[in-house]
C-alpha cells in the first residue's frame, strides 16, 4: 500500500514539474510554529516552539493551457519540507514532500496574494511505542500523509521576491494503524524566492471550453487498524458510482454513491452477530471539484443511508485529489474522515464509461 501511495505521488509531482515546464525558480522558507492539540489525550504534546525550513522548486504558468489563464497564472511545484512538530523528546523531526498548486487571489502591479493546495508524504523519527514511547499518541508510523494549506503573500522586485505566509500542516496515517490522532501546525513563514526569468505570457493553445457532464465508476482498496492498540488490520472494500458536471475550467461538482464494506466492523460491538450483508454501509456524497487539467482536487461530505451498527457519525468527508487520464481512468488518492478523525486512506482505481458535453 505504501509503494502504491508513493509511485502515485511521484506521478503526480513528476507531471506538475515537468509536463508544465516554463518560469521556474527556487524558494526558501523559514517557519515557526505550535503544535494544536485538537484532542484532549494530547494535551501533554506541545512542549516548545516548532520549527521548519521549506526548499521549494516552482514553476510560474505562461498560458500555453486555458486553465492557466482561468486560474490567473497559478504556480505548481515541489517543496521539501525540514523540522521539528512542538515536541522533539516525543515527537522527533519530519521531514516531508509534497506537490502544491498555488491559485492567486489578489493581483496588484508587483504583489499576489494566493491560496496554496498541496499533498505530499511526511517521514519521522520517532513513533508510539509501548515501553520507549508510550505517551506519542499522536503517529505510530514513520510514513504519513501529508497535507498542506496556505495563504501566501509575495512581493516581486524584477526576478527576486520576498514571501509572508500562514499555512496549516497536516501529518497521519490515515488509522492505518492506531494510535493515530495525527499532527496539526499551524505556521506562520518568512522567504525569499528567485525566478531564474521574468514571466511573459502567451496565448493558449486551446481556445474554449466543453462544459460536460460524466458517469464513472471506481474500485476502492484501504487498510484500517482499529483500538486496541496493536489490534488486527482490517480490509476496506468499496464501490463508487458518481456523476459529475465541469460548470467551467474552475469548478466542478459530482455526486456519488459510496457502497463500502469496512471488515472493522466485525469488530465492534464484538458480542453483536455480524454477517457480510449487514456490515455493508451505503452512503450518499456531494463534492466540490477543483479541476487542473486532468489533476483534480476533491472537498465533500456524504451520509450515510444504510450504517446498521453505527459505528462512526452519520456524516463522514472526503478530501484529496485524482488524476484523470485521457482515455477514461482514473486514479484516486482521497481520505475519508468522519470531522477531524480519520476513518481510512482510498486508493481507487476507475473509468468514465460516459460523457455528454456542450
Amino acid at each position: 500500500m505504501r509503494k502504491i501511495l508513493f509511485s502515485f505521488l511521484f506521478f503526480f509531482i513528476t507531471n506538475q514539474l515537468i509536463g508544465q515546464m516554463n518560469d521556474a525558480g527556487f524558494e526558501f522558507r523559514s517557519k515557526i510554529g505550535f503544535l494544536a492539540a485538537h484532542r484532549g489525550v494530547m494535551a501533554h504534546l506541545p512542549k516548545e516552539t516548532a520549527k521548519a525550513l521549506e526548499f521549494t522548486y516552482f514553476i510560474h504558468t505562461r498560458g500555453s493551457k486555458l486553465w492557466h489563464v482561468k486560474y490567473r497564472y497559478p504556480t505548481v511545484g515541489s517543496t521539501l519540507f525540514i523540522g521539528s512538530v512542538g515536541n522533539k523528546e516525543l515527537l522527533g523531526n519530519y521531514v516531508g514532500i509534497y506537490g502544491f498548486s498555488e491559485l492567486p487571489m489578489i493581483k496588484y502591479k508587483n504583489y499576489e496574494m494566493s491560496f496554496r493546495i498541496a499533498c505530499g508524504l511526511g517521514y519521522n523519527n520517532k513513533i508510539y511505542d509501548p515501553i520507549s514511547n508510550p505517551k506519542n499518541v499522536a503517529v505510530s508510523t514513520r510514513l504519513n500523509t501529508m497535507m498542506n494549506f496556505a495563504v501566501k503573500s509575495t512581493y516581486r522586485i524584477k526576478n527576486h521576491s520576498i514571501v509572508l505566509g500562514l499555512d496549516i500542516t497536516h501529518f497521519s496515517n490515515a488509522a492505518f494503524k492506531v494510535p493515530n490522532y495525527g499532527i496539526n501546525m499551524p505556521y506562520l513563514s518568512l522567504g525569499y524566492a528567485y525566478a531564474f526569468r521574468k514571466t511573459k505570457h502567451i496565448e493558449p493553445t486551446e481556445t474554449n471550453f466543453q462544459k460536460r457532464i460524466e458517469l464513472s465508476a471506481m474500485g476502492i482498496y484501504s487498510m484500517k487498524e482499529v483500538m486496541p492498540i496493536g489490534g488486527k488490520k482490517y480490509p476496506v472494500y468499496a464501490i463508487n458510482i458518481a456523476a459529475r458536471r465541469f460548470f467551467n475550467q474552475k469548478a466542478g461538482m459530482e455526486v456519488d454513491l459510496d457502497i463500502i464494506s469496512k471488515q472493522a466492523i466485525m469488530a465492534y460491538l464484538p458480542y453483536t452477530q455480524k454477517t457480510q450483508l449487514s456490515i455493508i454501509q451505503v452512503g450518499l456524497y456531494a463534492a466540490y471539484l477543483v479541476p487542473f487539467d486532468k489533476f483534480h482536487f476533491v472537498f465533500g461530505m456524504g451520509t450515510y443511508l444504510r450504517d446498521k451498527y453505527k459505528p462512526e457519525d452519520f456524516l463522514y468527508h472526503r478530501i484529496g485529489c485524482r488524476y484523470q487520464f485521457r482515455n477514461g481512468l482514473i486514479a484516486n488518492f482521497t481520505l475519508k474522515t468522519h470531522f477531524a478523525r480519520a476513518d481510512y486512506l482510498e486508493l481507487g482505481l476507475g473509468y468514465t464509461f460516459k460523457t455528454w458535453k456542450k
